[in-house]
């Protein structure tokens, strides 16, 4: 895989990458931007310990007279460390939807528990934040560069001086990687990695990637789009970039892309189209993103979109861009996939 990305990421480019909805604005990168970890867990040290410390995807080691207890986490890595025992007191990015429940992004937290900094794109009370005294952030990282992800720009160097940050990057591998890495994490942390929900969540992972292996290997004529809907535009996804899809495609899903060429002027991440030609690829199956700030497909009203084969035959189903990285979030989604792929009708 190549880490090559171009030089103006922006919001639009990093959504996109799970096909998604796009709003402007660089991150501010808070950290160096060292080589990344790919992750052989020597970056940490067990909670047990006392002192701690964890070198994460940036190169960067942290290290804290004790385990940190404070932490302020990205929602998704939140939800993550909560399927490990780690509860986290304070998140920031999508927790609670206008109604006030959980965000498909929070997982199973009870989001009416949690101190939430900021809850939307370029929001995060640097005050609160700092009242809250966190002994670590914590959040995902989409490019090479380290830039922490749902970290405002603006405030990005107030939020640095606070406390110290942790990276996990989401960026150019499979998700078996992140998923490592917030195993390491959340061991480091003082998890019990060897208790019976924990192990037996990994095995049915295992299990449900075996299977999608085994159903597209049966079904390789089955052709697979991964998009995502905006009011004026059609988001279609390229694979190499985004932790779900490489790892798909590496198990064998048939995908139908956007060429090198197109893709480019994205970063490599997706191609617009209008809703006029949202039929420009064929597929027997869509995988449309689920995160509440995209459109959902019964929400989707373009006569364009109800013509396509896949959605005639209903053979839509819902993919998650920045996947929960806990073993026991990503059974669903891998045995969701090989369903569609053992089921679907040859429709392109």
């Amino acid at each position: 895989m190549s880490n090559a990305r171009a030089a103006h990421l922006t919001r639009r480019g990093i959504l996109a990458a799970g096909g998604a909805l796009g709003l402007g604005a660089v991150l501010a990168a808070c950290g160096d931007d060292d080589s990344s970890s790919e992750g052989s867990g020597k970056g940490t040290t067990a909670a047990k310990s006392g002192a701690w410390t964890f070198k994460d995807d940036r190169g960067t080691t942290v290290k804290l007279d004790k385990v940190p207890t404070k932490i302020v986490a990205f929602v998704g890595v939140a939800a993550a460390l909560y399927d490990y025992g780690i509860e986290v007191k304070g998140v920031f990015g999508p927790t609670k939807t206008k109604d006030g429940k959980a965000d498909v992004q929070a997982g199973d937290m009870d989001v009416s528990k949690l101190t939430v900094f900021g809850n939307v794109w370029d929001q995060f009370n640097v005050e609160q934040y700092a009242a809250f005294a966190p002994e670590v952030l914590i959040s995902t990282t989409f490019d090479s560069a380290g830039t922490l992800w749902y970290v405002p720009a603006a405030s990005g160097s107030k939020i640095a001086k606070l406390a110290p940050s942790v990276a996990i990057s989401v960026y150019d591998r499979q998700i078996t990687v992140p998923l490592q890495r917030v195993w390491e994490l959340a061991e480091s942390l003082g998890a019990d990695m060897k208790a019976a929900k924990v192990t037996d969540a990994k095995k049915r992972f295992e299990a449900a990637s075996e299977r999608l292996r085994a159903a597209a290997k049966a079904h390789p004529d089955i052709k697979v789009l991964a998009g995502s809907a905006a009011q004026d535009v059609f988001y279609v996804s390229g694979t190499n970039l985004s932790i779900d899809l490489e790892y798909f495609k590496a198990l064998g899903v048939n995908f139908v892309e956007p060429s090198a060429s197109v893709l480019k002027a994205s970063g490599g991440w997706y191609e617009s189209l209008s809703w006029e030609n949202v039929d420009k690829y064929k597929a027997d199956i869509i995988m449309m993103d689920d995160r509440t700030a995209t459109i959902q497909p019964a929400d989707i009203t373009e006569a364009t979109w109800k013509k396509l084969p896949a959605v005639k035959a209903g053979q839509v189903i819902s993919r998650s861009p920045e996947p929960i990285p806990s073993y026991d979030k990503c059974v669903a989604m891998v045995e969701n996939l090989a369903k569609a792929i053992e089921t679907a009708k040859k429709v392109s």
